[in-house]
Order: C-alpha cells, then structure tokens, then sequence
C-alpha cells in the first residue's frame, strides 16, 4: 500500500522534529513524490548525510511502500 503525503511527514518529522516540509505527488500516483526539506540539524552536514537522515526517517518503507522520492535538503 502506498504512503500519503501525510504519512511521508509525519515519519520524517518524527526523527526531524524542526523540519519544515513540503511535498509534490508528481505522478498523481500516491507512488511518486519529491520533497523538500529545511532542517537545523541540516546544518554542517554533506548533502549525503542530510539525504541519509532523511532516508533513515522513513524507516524502511523507500523501495517498497514508496516507490520513488526525489530529495532535496537545506540547512535552516
């Protein structure tokens, strides 16, 4: 079953409580999303380990309940 954008946040906010997040169904799918990300705790990391944290947020569920998601990160 595919997450909803709702679903996506609320997982991303629970290990990055400062975010703010703004998310785009760019398939009209609930299966493609791109998301973008302003964090603190972006703050003095590489893009890599921002996407990391990211990808550690959504435990798990990249490559089988979501299926595509397109990250981009920025240090508030």
């Amino acid at each position: 079953m595919a997450l909803s954008i709702k679903e996506i946040k609320e997982l991303i906010m629970s290990s990055i409580p400062d975010a703010t997040i703004e998310i785009k169904d760019l398939m009209g799918d609930n299966n493609h999303y791109s998301a973008s990300i302003k964090s603190k705790m972006f703050n003095g990391l590489s893009k890599i380990d921002q996407h990391k944290l990211v990808y550690k947020s959504l435990k798990g569920k990249m490559g089988n309940e979501l299926h595509a998601l397109s990250i981009t990160t920025e240090g508030k």
